[in-house]
């Protein structure tokens, strides 16, 4: 068991999770602790629990399965399609008690409707929601949006659903969903920052705050250690590889081994990571130390490469740090007739330095990192409900903003069917005023 501090608001949705049967989506906005929570409950329940998550990525962040991988499920929209199961997949589903959902704002309504279905024919149980399972949903709305398919994939939402989002899937009209809110913030602590970054996640920026925030972007930009945060894949390869071809000397590369099934190329790292001594480089995972110790650097920390040998030598705050390849795990989930229990089994190991070059990434890969000082570049515009709100809210003081560019009234982007979501949000039990 991981024994990990809950601020009181994290415990009392423990509690509930642990102690009932609800169904209940845990938000809150960037910087409240909602993965902490969500990994600690992984580690601490008492109950059969399955996590899973919509992309390879975030499923390997929390150590659980993607979706489809999960359920067998078909790629694109599954509508009323018939479901394939197998006596193994049945099982498997048989045994769980609670299923969780990781970055659930990702997830469409019909992608929703079709895990419902899946466990309601797997168990059985085809008059109860989710065949009797409890789901516990980890995300927010406010800061990533399902990708919407093409044409027809479109046409057929509209078709039949109110939005693309998880929350207007069907199965909600049968079954309450509980929504409580993390309010406590541990990434900033600059009170008048988090009142803006509140701001734009709602879309209530008032000329106030947004000529407060181009003052402090319009000053010179920090030319050593701050990363820049892009809207497209384009810019931030056009600048990663423009500053590496600047420093003197011959790139060495570092090849990823690949084990196992992992499938796919949404790899946790760079397959292929080219690296040259002066290169500035973000970690991408925690620090975990064998004998206990103090964490020498967390997932988004920066630093510069000073050496590199079989092992890469990485300056952070003037710490001299040695950097080993790490193992990223994938799991699957299976059913085993002895112990009639779930057993969660490594299917893939991904080996890499947990490095990526870090003079720019998108404001997407951002997503869950935390920065002392960025410089936010949204393109000729912000194109995505959210996107300027997830880019600013990786700061952690107001002093470390920089932009390439004003913010625009345009920039700032809250989805309508978020915000009718969100008003039923449920005071968490333990913090009632």
């Amino acid at each position: 068991m991981i024994d990990v501090p809950l601020s009181a608001e994290q415990q009392a949705v423990f509690d509930r999770i642990e102690t009932t049967m609800e169904h209940i989506f845990v938000t809150g906005r960037a910087g409240t602790g909602k993965s902490t929570l969500l990994n600690y409950l992984s580690e601490n329940t008492s109950k059969q629990l399955v996590v899973c998550a919509p992309t390879g990525v975030a499923a390997l962040n929390v150590g659980g399965q993607t979706i489809h991988s999960l359920f067998r499920l078909p790629i694109g929209v599954i509508a009323d399609h018939e479901l394939q199961q197998t006596d193994e997949l049945r099982r498997l589903l048989n045994t769980i008690e609670t299923l969780v959902i990781d970055e659930v704002s990702m997830v469409n309504a019909d992608l929703l409707d079709a895990i419902d279905r899946s466990l309601r024919q797997a168990r059985g149980r085809k008059d109860e929601a989710f065949g009797g399972v409890q789901v516990i949903l980890f995300g927010d709305p406010y800061q990533l949006a399902p990708v919407p398919g093409e044409g027809d994939e479109r046409a057929y939402f509209e078709d039949h659903y109110r939005s693309l989002w998880f929350f207007d899937a069907h199965v909600w009209e049968e079954v309450d969903l509980t929504i409580y809110e993390l309010g406590q913030i541990h990434r900033q602590r600059d009170r008048e920052f988090t009142w803006m970054l509140n701001a734009v996640r709602h879309g209530q920026v008032t000329a106030e705050i947004a000529g407060r925030l181009n003052d402090m972007g319009a000053r010179p930009h920090p030319t050593d250690d701050a990363i820049t945060l892009a809207t497209t894949n384009g810019t931030v390869t056009r600048i990663n590889a423009t500053q590496l071809s600047r420093l003197p000397g011959r790139a060495l590369t570092a090849r990823a081994e690949v084990n196992g099934e992992f499938g796919g190329r949404a790899y946790p790292a760079d397959e292929s990571l080219e690296l040259k001594v002066g290169a500035r480089v973000m970690f991408l995972r925690n620090d975990t130390p064998w004998d206990g110790s103090a964490p020498r650097w967390v997932n988004g920390t920066v630093g510069t490469v000073v050496k590199i040998a079989d092992t890469v030598f990485v300056d952070i705050d003037g710490v001299r740090q040695e950097v080993k390849p790490a193992i990223w795990e994938k799991f699957r989930y299976s059913y085993s007739p002895l112990t009639k229990a779930l057993r969660k089994d490594v299917v893939a190991e991904f080996t890499q330095f947990p490095l990526r070059l870090a003079w720019a990434v998108t404001i997407h890969k951002s997503q869950g990192k935390t920065y002392d000082r960025a410089i936010v570049d949204l393109g000729p515009r912000s194109f995505a409900p959210g996107q300027t709100y997830v880019a600013l809210s990786r700061l952690t003081e107001l002093e470390g903003l920089y932009l390439t560019r004003p913010l625009r009234p345009s920039d700032i982007i809250v989805d309508e069917n978020v915000v009718r979501f969100m008003g039923r949000v449920t005071a968490i039990p333990a913090i009632r005023a």
